[in-house]
């Protein structure tokens, strides 16, 4: 049986299907780090983390902020089901940037009520959302 040359991509989240289409290679972050999917690779499923989920076709590539999920991988198909995401072209960097100085500034706090575990949370999420969007060259696109 021969390899496939493409890989079909799905990235779904519970609002809305994020993306589905055909693409040559897909990077994603799993809850153990990155993982790059070519063609051809071997069946596995992963629990997602937070990060950016990247895929190039041809000479371009895309960018999406994604957080908590599942991800299956199969020869010739891809299946990202996120907790949350969004496409890095949608992302409100000003907001993140708000979002990421919050939780600098509560982390830093020494406060015995701030939940440090969420915070943590809440900077992760906020510096994927900034690098996402560097990436996609966007200050803030509706």
């Amino acid at each position: 049986m021969a390899l496939p040359d493409s890989i079909h991509l799905e990235i779904v989240t519970p609002e809305k299907l994020l993306f589905s289409g055909t693409v040559d290679s897909v990077t994603v972050p799993a809850s153990t780090g990155y993982l790059g999917v070519l063609p051809g690779h071997a069946p596995l499923l992963a629990e997602l983390g937070i990060g950016e989920i990247s895929y190039g076709l041809g000479n371009r590539s895309e960018h999406f902020s994604c957080f908590w999920g599942f991800l299956e991988v199969l020869p010739d198909r891809v299946i990202v089901l996120a907790q949350s995401g969004e496409a890095a072209s949608h992302i409100d960097v000003k907001r993140a940037q708000e979002a990421k100085a919050r939780a600098e500034k509560r982390l830093a706090s020494q406060d015995p009520g701030i939940d440090f575990g969420r915070e943590q949370i809440a900077l992760l999420r906020a510096i994927s959302r900034i690098k996402a969007a560097g990436k996609s060259g966007s200050s803030h696109r509706p």
